[in-house]
């Protein structure tokens, strides 16, 4: 007969997690039962309390605290996993500042594009308040994606962030179809990127009797595993994490999804997705795979360079500000995967280092882009730009800093980022990704710039085109992400003294 054993819990631990899963059921609660008028204000204050609740307690917790052993073992809690949590937090507060811009979403969800109750939502101005629960909801899976150490943690947390992100993905107000199509799409194959992670758990269970990570590294040193299983798992586990990375072959959701979703929730999406995607990657190749290298060391730096070498060339092409962004994050998802390569301290540092930087600076470029209009909408077609800065200076100054930042041009933090990333990659023997990522990074810069001469020295167009005053929401929002980046690229001592003091793994 089985015994039954009750679960083990670390409460203080898990608070963060179950702070933030706390606040979005409150959020349900609230759009089940609250008043329609008051829903917007009480769900933006319970979101950025929820949030910032969770922050204070992750930074509490962190005190000489480490621990595998809160969740029996199905979560660890080590120096890494606390800067990427707090990494999500950080850039989710800043994010959710731009949800907090009704007019970008849908005012009734479940109407059909141009119908009479459409229509009839808008005249209303009705306001779609459960993009808060949801949002809560994938943060909460965002923060427990890159601290899970098994492998059934890691793929429960996997859907749950990204079940909320494929409904927030078809909420436009406008371009209706396009944000459906765009959430369809990333739905399926988002399914099919799941299917392949949960044939990876199976593949590396037969190959370790254990869906643990330490059990898995076991096995990995013992050597007493059928190598084609561990062979097989690693890589159908790499689909699904890349997948969510936007790393190429699996990239091809990215453009449209980042050009078809409400700009604050692709902001989201590219920004705090990607930090957990990676924090993920980096802590089950870097705790069960490390000594089995030589499997998946190869392939990584083979999609590695083909996705910096394709994300910054088909960049150039793109006519739309939203879709180069996308190819632009595709780029810098090959850059990012060098941490992965280098396998050492300095590359978890240095990833750590840029998907902070990446990420805060992300979030504020496609604040910008919410903010040039006309009649129909944001306009996103590059050549409408044109002349932007002596229209709207200081908005086309924030906007060209972010596009700075992506260069990696110095006194922005992309600068750091990718001067600490390269050095990692150079240290663990990776020359081919040194080469590769300098004139990667070279090719993007022409496309960056391109946009900076567009908007600075073309000639306004008169097309109707006009840069809203922004609200409050989206000035805090474009404000202290242009203000990070720079404070980032010119002092970033204290930052990377804290991530070198504290970025560990805990096996």
């Amino acid at each position: 007969m089985i015994e039954f054993v009750s679960p083990t819990l670390d409460y203080a631990l898990l608070a963060p997690i179950l702070i933030v899963l706390g606040g979005a059921v409150l959020g349900v609660l609230i759009e089940a039962f609250a008043p329609r008028k008051s829903r917007a204000s009480s769900q933006l204050f319970i979101t950025l309390a929820t949030l910032v609740l969770s922050q204070v307690a992750s930074l509490i917790r962190v005190r000489d605290r480490s621990s595998s052993a809160a969740a029996m073992e199905s979560v660890t809690f080590d120096g890494a996993g606390m800067l990427i949590q707090g990494s999500i937090l950080l850039i989710s507060i800043i994010a959710v500042f731009l949800l907090a811009d009704q007019e970008n979403f849908t005012a009734l969800a479940a109407a059909l594009p141009g119908s009479d109750e459409e229509r009839a939502s808008l005249q209303q101005d009705l306001r779609v308040t459960e993009i808060y629960p949801l949002t809560l909801f994938a943060v909460a899976g965002m923060m427990l994606f890159p601290v899970a150490t098994d492998l059934i943690t890691l793929f429960v947390a996997l859907e749950v962030l990204s079940l909320p992100l494929y409904l927030l993905a078809g909420l436009s107000r406008r371009r209706r179809l396009m944000s459906q199509e765009a959430a369809l799409k990333y739905f399926l194959l988002g399914a099919f990127a799941s299917a392949f992670f949960l044939m990876g758990i199976a593949y590396l269970y037969g190959y370790s009797s254990s869906v643990t990570f330490a059990g898995i590294h076991s096995a990995v040193i013992g050597g007493s595993g059928n190598d084609i299983y561990l062979l097989l798992g690693i890589a159908f586990i790499s689909i699904g994490l890349l997948f969510k990375v936007g790393a190429v072959p699996f990239h091809a959701w990215s453009p449209d999804v980042y050009q078809g979703a409400p700009t604050a929730v692709t902001a989201l999406m590219a920004a705090a997705t990607k930090v957990a995607a990676f924090g993920a990657m980096l802590r089950i190749f870097y705790v069960s795979f490390a000594e089995a290298y030589w499997q998946w060391r190869p392939a990584i730096i083979a999609i590695a360079l083909i996705t910096m070498v394709f994300g910054s060339l088909v960049a150039i092409a793109q006519r739309d500000i939203k879709r180069m962004l996308a190819y632009s994050s595709i780029a810098h998802a090959g850059f990012l995967l060098s941490g992965v390569v280098a396998l050492s301290k300095s590359g978890l540092e240095s990833s750590i280092f840029y998907l902070f930087a990446y990420g805060i600076a992300t979030v504020g470029a496609f604040g910008i882009v919410t903010l040039v209009r006309d009649s129909a909408g944001e306009v996103t077609d590059l050549n409408r730009w044109s002349g932007l800065g002596k229209r709207s200076p200081w908005v086309a100054t924030a906007f060209a800093g972010f596009l700075l930042a992506f260069a990696g041009i110095p006194l922005t933090s992309g600068f750091i980022g990718k001067f600490s990333i390269f050095s990692a990659a150079y240290e663990s023997g990776s020359t081919a990704i040194l080469i590769t990522g300098v004139l990667s990074s070279a090719i993007a810069a022409f496309f960056y710039i391109r946009v900076i001469v567009l908007m600075f020295f073309k000639d306004p167009v008169e097309d109707g085109t006009s840069v809203v005053i922004p609200s409050i929401y989206t000035q805090i929002t474009i404000t202290v992400s242009a203000l990070a980046t720079f404070a980032l690229g010119i002092y970033p001592t204290p930052l990377i003294n804290f991530i070198q003091s504290s970025a560990t793994f805990l096996r």
